[in-house]
């Protein structure tokens, strides 16, 4: 059976966090790279159709929410 694309993504993902934790130990050294990775998904974004940023940002919001929700409550 192969793996879906969604798979196959949730697996770079899992790989590129541990390579990232193995490289840095602190979390709070991550931030400059997951700024990066947000940068590079804009660039993505907006590569095809540049008014797919605002797609982009509602994403960046839904985020935030997500985010808030972790801090208040600690899950997902």
């Amino acid at each position: 059976m192969s793996k879906s694309n969604e798979d196959e993504l949730r697996d770079v993902l899992k790989e590129t966090a541990k390579e990232m934790s193995r490289m840095y130990d602190n979390p709070r050294s991550w931030l400059s790279w997951m700024t990066y990775l947000l940068e590079r998904l804009e660039e993505q974004a907006t590569h095809r159709n540049p008014a797919d940023i605002e797609t982009f940002k509602e994403m960046l919001s839904a985020l935030q929410d997500e985010l808030r929700n972790r801090l208040k409550t600690g899950g997902w």
